[in-house]
């Protein structure tokens, strides 16, 4: 087993095999979640954590402008081969959230897929959401669905479990990914391990290891409006998952809208 050790998280077999293990997402609630906010609001869009363009590609054939930007050089050449298929030219960055730095200034950003919470120093979420602020025009709106990753009563670490598999007909391979997780009460914190294999006929032909600790931050609904607040964002919404209903106090999926005061 060869263990997968890169300056990104989302590289090798993760990125080769992410959207087979995802299948089809077209029917994602999020998508129609965004998209609703994007037709009301107009203006340039911007997909932090795009990956492989699950919702920028779908977005940018319906005209809407909209950009993308991802840490992983990976997942972005994954998602560049997608747009050639397309006839699509997106425009795509490849940084960090931390440390965005774009040229352009942004009527929506979205953060889809609790990408936000990858973000695991509280300091260094601090700086992300800033930096979001800085990235909206006067008016415009942060979009983050956040999610909780340990629910209370389970186990605070899992053995090792199959998480997912599909057929790769192009390479008569089938893929499975195995995954374990332990979880940090305290500091909100979880650690993760998974490893890929490639299967032919029954037999394991290449396997891939990824460690990250930590790997994702959770945050209650209070924390969530707190670093909106803090970071200057006003007019606060929570619904509950990906409807226009108001947040409940047990959603384990909750997406926070702020505005950037002012007005375009």
């Amino acid at each position: 087993m060869r263990k997968y050790n890169q300056d990104h998280e989302y590289g090798g077999m993760l990125a080769e095999t992410w959207d087979l293990l995802r299948g089809d997402t077209s029917r994602w609630p999020d998508r129609f979640f965004y998209r609703g906010f994007i037709k009301e609001h107009g203006g340039r869009v911007l997909d932090v954590g795009c990956g492989t363009g699950r919702l920028l590609l779908d977005y940018l054939s319906d005209g809407i402008d909209i950009e993308g930007v991802d840490n992983s050089p990976d997942m972005l050449e994954r998602c560049r081969e997608k747009a050639r298929e397309f006839g699509l030219v997106p425009t795509l960055y490849q940084q960090s959230m931390v440390d965005l730095d774009l040229p352009h200034r942004y009527r929506i950003i979205i953060v889809p897929s609790s990408s936000f919470q990858l973000v695991t120093e509280v300091e260094d979420a601090r700086n992300t959401m800033g930096k979001f602020f800085q990235h909206l025009e006067p008016g415009g709106l942060l979009i983050m669905p956040f999610m909780s990753i340990w629910k209370e009563g389970t186990p605070l670490e899992n053995d090792w479990v199959q998480d997912g598999e599909a057929a790769d007909p192009e390479e008569c391979v089938v893929i499975r990914r195995w995954s374990r997780s332990r979880y940090d009460l305290d500091q909100q914190l979880e650690h993760t391990e998974t490893r890929f294999e490639e299967v032919i006929a029954g037999e394991i032909i290449c396997s891939e290891y990824h460690s990250r600790s930590p790997a994702t931050r959770w945050y209650t609904q209070h924390q969530a409006r707190d670093i909106y607040g803090q970071a200057g964002f006003t007019d606060l919404r929570m619904f509950s998952e990906f409807s226009r209903q108001p947040a409940r106090d047990d959603d384990r999926i909750f997406c926070v809208v702020g505005s950037k005061p002012g007005s375009s």
